[in-house]
């Protein structure tokens, strides 16, 4: 990988894409740092130590939410918006069509999708801004329309800012513009979780073997899960096809043998983040009008809010608490119909049926048409359920261990699958520019 990265820096062009995007990856850590204005300074740390600003919505901000910055909604309502427009895409038929339109319609999509983002944003940063009212955050101390409108519209602007800035670099730099900035929100919080780990389990441990051992498992887990992810990105089955010999002229062409690539993990880390999303969403809207996750003696939402939050599941209590893992259940299920739902709008078995009939090319022992998108379908449905299992026991295991051992962990569930994704299909991507750039200097010379 690192031999990737220095031969990458040898060729003028990917050294600038490289460059541009370290560029923009910096000022989204400025702007972490910079506080909305109107905020009492000295209210933060109380805000800090908040479920919701230390868990994982903190993490995919980079710590911009605990600092109460600019970027604190970071790119969160346009995965959201995301996941709306994904699901009316089924809903709604003149959305399919777009859909279908090749790259016109998928782009009237993407405007949509970002207009439902302002939308969606200026709903949570207002909510946040009400509530910030109501516990006297504010340095007036009162909750006046000038102050609510002020941070409301900060935190608007910010994931306007960032989604125009993940647009750039996907366009001018390298890798996926949003994963990206996901990517380094989520490194700079890795050393203060990493710091919480060897503080509850090496140096407060009660004697030095037991200090050893937890330091060998908590190791052999991180690199257990890096290998899986890994192993989970680059699996693929192969699909045989053979073309049929055409005549032209005085030449037999065709007749080659080829193969159609079937990835285990067709939809990457998004079934996890889509899924969290949903499930965090309610939590936060919920928090931000006073509304907590309860387990006794409340409604029936607060007892459903407290059943999706992933910090009250696999917690071995006299009270009864392990039940509430019903919710991590939930939580593989919607990674589960995630991983279907993005295959079946992303990859058409039909088209590429049609398309391999055009072609002269066929699946031996199928035939053209319907028996081969058939086929296709089932092979798909097969290895996506692997794929999306493999997926759910790297995202819930080490869940699972925070919540055995009470400990309080925000990367533990998504931040590693996320990391290791974006780490490999960046590095995908610019091996790939570097072999264009390879062939290009052949042919012209």
């Amino acid at each position: 990988m690192f031999k990737t990265v220095i031969n990458a820096f040898k060729v003028k062009e990917i050294r600038m894409r490289l460059l541009f995007t370290l560029f923009c990856l910096v000022i989204v850590r400025i702007g972490s740092n910079i506080t909305v204005p109107s905020i009492n300074s000295s209210m933060l740390a109380d805000w800090a130590n908040s479920q919701l600003a230390s868990g994982l919505l903190g993490t995919l901000t980079g710590g911009a939410l605990s600092s109460l910055s600019i970027f604190a909604l970071s790119i969160s309502p346009y995965i959201n918006a995301e996941i709306i427009m994904q699901l009316l895409t089924i809903a709604i038929p003149r959305l399919e069509e777009m859909q279908k339109d090749g790259e016109d319609g998928r782009q009237k999509i993407q405007k949509i999708s970002r207009y439902l983002t302002v939308v969606l944003a200026l709903i949570e940063s207002t909510a946040m801004a009400i509530s910030f009212g109501r516990s006297n955050y504010f340095v007036s101390g009162t909750s006046s329309f000038t102050e609510v409108a002020t941070v409301a519209l900060a935190f608007t602007a910010g994931t306007v800012f960032l989604m125009w800035l993940g647009d750039k670099i996907t366009e001018k730099g390298v890798g996926n513009g949003i994963s990206v900035i996901l990517l380094i929100n989520i490194v700079a919080r890795l050393p203060q979780d990493l710091n919480t780990l060897v503080t509850t389990f090496i140096v407060n441990a009660n004697s030095l073997v037991w200090a050893i051992i937890s330091g060998v498992i908590i190791a052999a887990i991180i690199f257990g899960m890096v290998v899986l992810i890994v192993l989970l990105q680059d699996a693929e089955r192969r699909i045989p096809v053979q073309y049929t010999r055409k005549i032209v002229g005085r030449k037999q062409v065709g007749g080659q043998g080829s193969s159609i690539p079937l990835k285990v993990n067709t939809s990457g880390v998004l079934p996890v983040i889509f899924a969290m999303s949903i499930l965090q969403f309610p939590i936060i809207i919920a928090s931000f009008f006073g509304v907590q996750g309860m387990r006794e003696n409340g409604s029936f939402g607060n007892k459903l809010l407290y059943l999706i939050d992933q910090n009250h599941w696999f917690h071995l209590t006299p009270e009864g608490e392990f039940k509430y893992t019903i919710g991590a259940i939930i939580y593989i299920a919607l990674i589960l119909f995630f991983a279907y739902f993005y295959t079946a709008v992303s990859f058409n078995p039909i088209e590429i049926s049609n398309n391999l009939k055009k072609q002269g090319g066929f699946i031996p022992g199928m035939r053209p048409g319907k028996p081969t998108a058939d086929y296709l379908t089932s092979i798909l449905n097969k290895i996506i359920f692997i794929g999306a299992i493999a997926l759910s026991i790297v995202a819930i295991l080490p869940i699972f261990f925070t919540g055995i051992f009470d400990v309080s962990v925000s990367f533990a569930a998504t931040s590693i699958i996320i990391v290791v994704g974006v780490v490999l299909e960046t590095m995908k991507q610019i091996e790939s520019m570097m072999a264009v750039r390879h062939y290009k200097g052949f042919l012209d010379s």
